[in-house]
């Protein structure tokens, strides 16, 4: 714990003794198993200069688990893509191959927008 006063950079000054500072860690949400899990697939192309993206949100669990489960998207499509504010991204039109993808991999899906 050789940078343990960076945690406690809100903390000013504690008069008690006995006083222990505790962080307040932001715990990871339990990654759902993928029948639990109801993802929502859509195209978006807002802030993107008119170029469509394949957004899958609605993921409960933790972040490496999503990331993982980004990195198989993008390479079972074959295309670029990242895992940003819990929303994985995948550059191009790929809606009914990324549905397909994840139905296969047991997970409920539903398309929203146009």
């Amino acid at each position: 714990m050789a940078n343990d006063w960076k945690d406690r950079l809100g903390m000013v000054y504690s008069t008690n003794p006995d006083f222990k500072f505790e962080a307040d860690g932001e715990e990871e949400a339990e990654t759902l198993s993928p029948q639990q899990q109801k993802l929502i697939v859509t195209l978006d192309r807002k802030k993107r200069k008119g170029k469509s993206v394949t957004l899958v949100s609605g993921y409960v669990g933790a972040e490496n688990d999503l990331k993982e489960l980004g990195k198989m998207l993008k390479s079972k499509c074959g295309v670029g893509g990242s895992v940003k504010d819990g929303e994985i991204l995948i550059q191009g039109d790929f809606c009914a191959r990324v549905m397909d993808i994840l139905k296969q991999e047991g997970y409920k899906v539903k398309r929203s927008g146009g």
